[in-house]
């Protein structure tokens, strides 16, 4: 509401009253959404909101929360459903929980690298996945938000080309069916530790490696106790930037419009700041003393998706999407 003229407000004067008169009434109208997420604010992504909230000053008020400190990892999504948010940094594996064929959206070497993720999300396929989650869960996808391709990283002096080489390596995975899935599906023996626990683990020889984005090597120093990293690159890291279908449909067209474009603009410049460090943490990586190659890609990618074809996984994948998306 522009103005609301009480009598104690007429009672301040006529230059108080021209002062609330000049306010742009945009600035008051304009709805609070509430957005949250468990990476910190020194996170790029931090970086990423701050950009995309002074862009859509004028249509909404941007509030971040960050470190899960309003709603911890993986109930983000319910509390959008349930009113209670407004914008999230969703995990598509939350999203697969409740709508299986979003399990495609999460095995390995579905994409390739950032543009491919990006491409597949602007394709038609990709609209329809997102058309899923708006239909059935009340959300709208803003845009794939990269965070690094996870890379095998090892303790032992063993040259990884092939799935084959991977036989017999003690690979630590998170806890989770799908996630020692995953660790299978590149050929390794998946060892589920705590992430606290993986530096020890791989000091004492426990494990005999650990899969994580290069940011998270640094992050945890465990170049510290490894000898090599494989640049396998056999999940894509990625979250959606949503904001629940209520919100999004409160807007005009106009808005919706600009509100979009600002979102991708600043998903675009969070992603190059990501590659930009990955590039960056290889050189670090070799010059404190780390083997770092890139194996046979394909034969990865073709043996950990014969893997997720020939399991239960991918009964519920939608006929024909795996194929439109290695095709784009």
């Amino acid at each position: 509401m522009l103005l609301n003229l009480t009598r104690r407000a007429l009672m301040l004067g006529t230059v108080a009253v021209a002062a609330a008169v000049s306010m742009p009434a945009v600035a008051q109208d304009a709805p609070t959404l509430r957005f949250s997420a468990v990476f910190s604010d020194q996170d790029i992504r931090a970086g990423m909101m701050g950009q995309f909230a002074d862009a859509v000053r004028d249509i909404a008020t941007i509030e971040p929360y960050y470190g899960g400190t309003l709603f911890r990892q993986g109930t983000e999504l319910v509390a959008l459903q349930r009113g209670n948010l407004e914008m999230g940094n969703i995990a598509p594996q939350d999203i697969s929980n409740q709508i299986p064929e979003w399990s495609l959206l999460t095995s390995a070497y579905l994409f390739r690298d950032a543009e491919h993720l990006r491409a597949f999300f602007e394709s038609e396929v990709g609209e329809e996945f997102k058309q899923m989650a708006e239909d059935q869960l009340g959300i709208h996808i803003l845009g794939p938000t990269y965070f690094g391709a996870r890379q095998v990283g090892l303790r032992i002096d063993k040259e990884i080309q092939t799935p084959a080489d991977m036989e017999g390596v003690r690979l630590r995975m998170p806890g989770g069916d799908a996630w020692q899935f995953l660790g299978s599906a590149i050929g390794a023996n998946p060892t589920p530790m705590d992430y606290a626990e993986v530096y020890t683990g791989l000091q004492t020889g426990a494990i005999d490696g650990q899969d994580n984005p290069l940011p998270n090597v640094q992050n945890m120093k465990f170049y510290e106790v490894m000898d090599q990293i494989v640049l396998t690159s056999h999940l894509i890291g990625y979250d959606l930037l949503v904001i629940s279908s209520d919100a999004w449909n409160a807007m005009s067209a106009e808005d919706q419009e600009a509100f979009q474009a600002a979102a991708s603009e600043a998903i675009n410049w969070s992603q190059a700041e990501h590659i930009a460090m990955e590039e960056q943490l290889i050189g670090e990586f070799e010059a404190a003393g780390l083997k770092i190659y890139e194996p046979d890609q394909d034969a990865f990618r073709a043996y950990a998706q014969e893997q997720y074809l020939n399991s239960d996984i991918s009964a519920s994948w939608p006929e024909g999407a795996l194929e439109a998306i290695n095709a784009l």
